[in-house]
């Protein structure tokens, strides 16, 4: 039986919508005793560059990744892609049609704010996010924090930007079969990230994981920053029973708001085939330091 391995294969930088960069995740990564990390910004691979030479210049063994979001039955789920050839141009090119319609959801929930007696929203969210094309209910939650709105980003999602509550607007992302097609064409794995956030029946939830696994899908999240033990468990379940290899990541955006450190979840269930044995030649290993 194979170590247990510190790997955290989900985080987010100020790519996406974290508040670090890409060199500052991957040293706090090596400083909280991550041993295989994976930088899986929203929709974007813009930070794949950067994050591989941050990771092989702190000795961190690394492999490419990315977030997408996916409509299926009108919710919103997010598929990890790992070990893709950061360079494929399908994949580019369908995370650019996925991104496209940020800016207009964001003046759409803007304009919602507004309506409920707080202006200025898509202006400071965007301080945020910089670019409107990558712009999310992150960076408005942020804002919102910021002018006292709320006292910290928990309050902003129980009050606002969620389904009934205002600043929420449903956008339509990318279907679940193109999904996973970008990430197994480009040579990666598609993984069903922190299954227990999403609002499904456990019918729904058998189609989800029925229609993913159909399309090529390898993967999903058992131990995630947002799962209970409780939920972690019943996800190794669902693994062996759909015969998918099992992924980690904490899920990390900032260090002031995120649940769980970089590193510090528990170990994957002995019974379950970790994503990276899959992933083995993927890997961009860490250069071995030279003897003196």
């Amino acid at each position: 039986m194979n170590a247990p391995l510190n790997a955290d294969l989900h985080c987010h930088s100020v790519v996406s919508d974290g508040t670090l960069s890409p060199e500052e995740l991957a040293q706090r990564a090596k400083a909280h005793g991550v041993t295989l990390w994976s930088l899986t910004d929203h929709d974007e691979i813009g930070g794949q560059a950067r994050a591989a030479a941050a990771a092989a210049a702190c000795g961190l063994d690394y492999l490419t990744g990315v977030e997408i979001s996916v409509t299926f039955l009108h919710q919103t789920v997010h598929i990890v892609g790992l070990g893709f050839d950061a360079s494929d141009a399908s994949l580019a090119e369908g995370l650019q049609q996925t991104r496209g319609g940020r800016a207009q959801r964001a003046t759409e929930m803007a304009a919602d704010l507004a309506r409920v007696g707080i202006p200025g929203t898509f202006e400071g969210a965007l301080t945020y996010a910089g670019n409107p094309n990558l712009i999310s209910r992150t960076h408005f939650a942020r804002f919102l924090v910021e002018t006292g709105v709320c006292k910290d980003t928990y309050e902003v999602f129980r009050k606002y930007l969620t389904e009934g509550k205002p600043g929420f607007v449903e956008h339509r992302w990318a279907s679940l079969k193109d999904a996973v097609r970008w990430i197994t064409q480009a040579g990666g794995m598609a993984v069903i990230a922190h299954p227990a956030r999403y609002k499904f029946s456990a019918n729904e939830e058998l189609a989800l994981f029925t229609e993913f696994k159909g399309h090529g899908g390898q993967g999903v999240e058992v131990v995630t920053g947002s799962h209970s033990i409780a939920e972690s468990a019943n996800y190794a379940a669902m693994a062996l029973e759909f015969g998918l290899a099992a992924s980690r990541g904490s899920d990390f955006h900032s260090p002031g708001e995120s649940r769980t450190e970089l590193g510090a979840l528990p170990d994957l269930p002995a019974q379950l085939t970790p994503v990276w044995q899959l992933l083995a030649e993927r890997i961009q290993r860490a250069p071995t330091p030279a003897r003196v």
